[in-house]
């Protein structure tokens, strides 16, 4: 819902299909930031049908909410893997964690 207003807005298109979860993880809640990295490690890919909207294309990863940053950073890895120009990315709130170093 949030990429389909950002798209509205600006008028680059949606590549919903590009980017798919290719395995089933924990939940994240209660995982430390270590945890996370290695729950989300190798979960996502660019599928064979979902190449020809990301090969050679700047594109922006929209997230809801940046925790410790591990399912955006899993995600935003897979993307130039599969030939993205390159990958930004577009949060909507951060939790904030006064012990944890910034990302």
């Amino acid at each position: 819902m949030l990429a389909a207003a950002v798209s509205a807005e600006s008028g680059v298109p949606i590549a919903a299909g590009a980017l798919k979860r290719m395995k089933a993880t924990a939940q994240q809640v209660g995982l430390s930031r270590s945890e996370r990295a290695a729950n989300v490690q190798g979960a996502f890919r660019v599928p064979p049908e979902g190449k020809a909207a990301v090969v050679g294309r700047g594109l922006i990863l929209v997230d809801d909410v940046l925790t410790s940053g591990a399912t955006v950073e899993g995600c935003a890895r897979a993307l130039p893997r599969a030939g993205a120009a390159n990958v930004d990315v577009l949060v909507f709130a951060r939790v904030a964690d006064p012990v944890r170093t910034s990302i």
